[in-house]
């Protein structure tokens, strides 16, 4: 009787790890969404009174020169987006593989694609002795996952079905395109930082050529809080950007676990991809938050937490080890 009445309990713990992630999740997204809004205003803000456009500040002006750089960054963003799936399997150097070419890996993906419900993925293969593994796509209907060499050869079945079904529960979780949207607008941002503040250099003749015609001190104090604004704006985007991929993390280990059934697996596995020496050739920072181990395996510390594209190792585990 005590082992029957062990599984409803950890069916309502994990279920409420599942929720409590969701919605910090939520938390963050709205918060990221007001945040990119306030980013477009000081935009518009810094054009408008800047170039000398208007020597004070016209919040219709502003909020019509906002609207046509969001519509901007907009369709600079959607063509980032749609080519983001295939330029994050061309850095990974992966390789599309068939059932015949990987059978063990590709049954592993089928079962869990049948047992969640979910399209079958495109399946292929990084050829690299460290044990990693992604997942990356726009829906689940155009979905792909990624292995290394030596996640297929060092773990035991039960440990990459565990890590598979942590992939696809991002799938499933629609992480793939809220990271993917994430990222595209933090990069947007960065980029647009930069054009915001060669635009205020070289307006700077424009500005001062126009001083005699008067601006108020209160628009001169707005411009220098946009501008402080849009230049810290990259920064506190990518803190959002990876506390959003710390939750979807989390989010996937309690769902993949639920998915799997075997949440004791996904945990041993995290300690021997965590555990292994060997680094990942293909790492690059733009497509690290993607796997399930961060590759670069940067040491944390305070600082690196706010950044961190993964929470830490450990808590992972011990978590899972909980369940």
């Amino acid at each position: 009787m005590a082992g029957s009445s062990r599984v409803p309990h950890e069916r309502v713990l994990i279920w409420d790890r599942i929720d409590a992630n969701k919605w910090r999740t939520v938390l963050l997204i709205l918060g990221f969404v007001v945040f990119t809004a306030l980013f477009f205003a000081a935009v518009g803000t810094v054009i408008s009174v800047y170039a000398g456009v208007s020597q004070e500040v016209d919040p219709t002006l502003t909020v019509q020169i906002a609207v046509a750089t969001a519509l901007v960054a907009t369709a600079i963003g959607a063509i980032m987006y749609y080519a983001a799936t295939a330029t994050v399997l061309a850095i990974s150097g992966a390789h599309e593989v068939t059932k015949a070419e990987e059978p063990e890996l590709y049954r592993v993906v089928e079962n869990l694609s049948i047992g969640s419900g979910l399209p079958m993925p495109k399946v292929w293969v990084i050829e690299d002795s460290a044990p990693n593994a992604f997942a990356t796509g726009r829906d689940p209907g155009r979905a792909h996952v990624a292995a290394t060499r030596g996640l297929i050869d060092k773990l035991e079945k039960r440990e990459l079905e565990a890590v598979m079904a942590h992939e696809m529960s991002h799938i499933g979780n629609y992480d793939i395109r809220i990271m993917t949207t994430v990222a595209v607008v933090v990069g947007l941002m960065a980029l647009f930082t930069d054009m915001m503040l060669r635009f205020t250099w070289y307006g700077a003749g424009a500005r001062r050529g126009n001083r005699g015609k008067g601006g108020g001190a209160i628009a001169l104090v707005i411009l220098a809080v946009a501008i402080l604004f849009i230049v810290i704006s990259p920064l506190i985007a990518a803190a959002l950007r990876f506390a959003v991929s710390r939750q979807r993390e989390y989010l996937a280990d309690a769902s993949g676990a639920l998915l799997c059934r075997n949440p004791d697996a996904l945990a041993d596995a995290l300690e021997k991809i965590a555990a292994d020496p060997e680094p990942l050739e293909s790492a690059n920072k733009a497509t690290a938050h993607l796997y399930i181990e961060n590759p670069l395996k940067e040491h944390m510390s305070f600082l690196n937490g706010l950044f961190a594209t993964h929470p830490p190792m450990d808590e992972r585990i011990k978590l899972l080890r909980a369940m």
